[in-house]
């Protein structure tokens, strides 16, 4: 009778050893797509920031171009003007 005892408990116990191998293998794909899921949104989003900002900075890179050829242009004016004067 022990024996038997002792050879259902050792069978419950590779069982629940084997079950909770399973568990934690899937908890771990689980969580292996969630990081991965995490991760290509965080790329999404950093990319739209920096597709954002290249936009911004190339907007501001022309109104700077268009400042310099109106001050070029107000100066070139001056300069013309002055020189008639004389």
């Amino acid at each position: 009778m022990k024996k038997i005892f002792l050879s259902l408990a050792a069978l419950a116990l590779v069982a629940s050893v084997y079950s909770c191998r399973e568990t934690t293998k899937e908890n771990a794909e689980d969580t292996a797509e969630s990081v991965q899921m995490d991760t290509e949104n965080a790329l999404d989003h950093a990319g739209n920031k920096l597709d954002d900002a290249a936009d911004a900075t190339e907007d501001a890179l022309e109104d700077a171009g268009d400042a310099v050829e109106q001050a070029a242009d107000d100066t070139k004016d001056a300069v013309n003007d002055a020189t008639d004067g004389q």
